[in-house]
């Protein structure tokens, strides 16, 4: 009995560490898809949940010098 004790902690390690990733976006991408989108330089990368979905939301400082949020969902990479 004490052995299956001290196992299932580590199955549950074990179980935790083969789960695949929660995004299939990262914040590299975003900032990518952002800088891309608005052609400006990015400030800052939050990740973050609209409507119960994970998104990055990117601060981009725009070539005309106005500070724009982009929303990039972090599931497909799109712009919302």
């Amino acid at each position: 009995m004490r052995v299956r004790l001290t196992l299932l902690p580590l199955l549950c390690a074990c179980w935790l560490a083969a789960a695949p990733p929660a995004y299939a976006v990262d914040r590299d991408q975003a900032a990518a898809v952002a800088q891309q989108a608005t052609g400006g330089r990015v400030l800052a990368v939050e990740a973050a949940r609209r409507n119960g979905d994970a998104v990055f939301v990117v601060r981009v400082l725009t070539p005309s010098g106005e500070v724009r949020v982009v929303v990039v969902d972090a599931r497909s990479g799109a712009l919302r």
